[in-house]
């Protein structure tokens, strides 16, 4: 495997420009390590260990009105860092690359819209869009800048509240701030409201599942980026990626996963090595 350090960002862009070069249809996966440029927290460390308390899961959100409280109390808090975050130059050089033919697809396990803000259009949203709220029993779909608008009116103590940011729109509360929290609730029927992603614990939708895959099957190449690949369902790309010969490049500061299935891999700022491969386009 061929690896640049973050010294090495000039050579490693000129080494994806090759590699970009000799592969006609190249699927990019990208994940929260693109983001954090444009102030949204990441999961894990440059060693790949989750940082802080393990997000909510679906079974639990659904189950439980306690935890749907905690949810939405720590979401309206949270959810601000991501409604004012703008794409940065990664997620525009991607859209570049795609303009210019350099790649063909972006799936990204992120949630939160930046790659249709920078204007990538062939995009499958693996894990669902954080802009987006689902009524679970009608399935009334909602804006999440409608809902936050709700939860600031039903929870004033709260609005405004300091709290430090955690990734997906989450912010770290603690649990007497709960007690008398409004959640908010389907207009139309009353029902449960949960934001439109895939939490953990749940499953992507099959339709989507099935163009991701698609996507890779049309693939000749595959290119990870910002991603540490310890979630099975980015990591799958690069077993299929290996299981069929397809070569596989990377660009992550810390380890992935899938580092014994490189050929190249730069160890920089995504969006810094992105930005210089577009210049190249």
């Amino acid at each position: 495997m061929q690896i640049f350090s973050e010294h090495e960002a000039g050579s490693g862009a000129a080494a994806l420009d090759d590699f970009l070069g000799r592969h006609g249809q190249v699927l990019v996966l990208t994940g929260a390590g693109l983001s954090t440029a444009s102030g949204i927290p990441d999961y894990r460390d440059k060693d790949g260990v989750r940082r802080g308390r393990a997000p909510v899961q679906g079974p639990e959100f659904r189950r439980s009105d306690a935890v749907r409280r905690r949810y939405w109390a720590r979401s309206m808090v949270g959810y601000p860092t991501l409604a004012q975050a703008a794409p940065n130059e990664g997620h525009h050089a991607l859209a570049v690359l795609e303009q210019g033919g350099r790649v063909a697809t972006v799936i990204t396990q992120n949630v939160d819209g930046l790659h249709q803000r920078a204007g990538t259009r062939e995009l499958i949203e693996l894990h669902g869009n954080i802009h987006g709220v689902v009524c679970l029993a009608c399935r009334t779909q909602y804006a999440r800048a409608d809902i936050q608008q709700q939860l600031l009116r039903e929870n004033p103590r709260l609005a405004g509240s300091d709290a430090q940011p955690l990734p997906d729109g989450d912010a770290q509360l603690e649990p007497e701030e709960l007690e008398h929290f409004h959640v908010p609730h389907c207009a139309r029927c009353e029902g449960v409201l949960q934001p439109d992603v895939v939490f953990f614990g749940d499953t992507i939708p099959k339709p989507r599942t099935e163009a991701a895959l698609q996507a890779m099957a049309d693939a000749d190449a595959l290119l990870v980026v910002g991603s540490s690949l310890m979630v099975f369902s980015g990591y799958r790309f690069c077993k299929l990626a290996a299981e069929t010969g397809k070569p596989i490049a990377a660009i992550n500061a810390g380890v992935t996963r899938a580092d014994d299935l490189l050929s190249l891999k730069v160890t920089a700022s995504a969006g810094q090595v992105l930005a210089l491969l577009a210049s190249r386009t």
